[in-house]
């Protein structure tokens, strides 16, 4: 089974173009699922998907 991508706090909030402030407090608020590795705090790519797949609202037809 191929390791899964885990990105830093700056790495998410540049990729959704948000602060890190806000990143954080989805940490804290548990919106954002983290793996934990000491002190180091990662983010798997998956929840960044589960995250656009979840604010993602279709298109009207015309």
């Amino acid at each position: 089974m191929p390791a899964a991508k885990l990105l830093k706090v700056p790495e998410v909030a540049d990729a959704l173009a948000l602060s890190q402030k806000t990143i954080w407090q989805w940490i804290g608020e548990r919106r954002i699922g983290v793996v934990r590795l000491g002190r180091a705090v990662r983010i798997p790519q998956s929840e960044i998907d589960r995250l656009l797949e979840k604010g993602t609202t279709p298109a009207r037809r015309s």
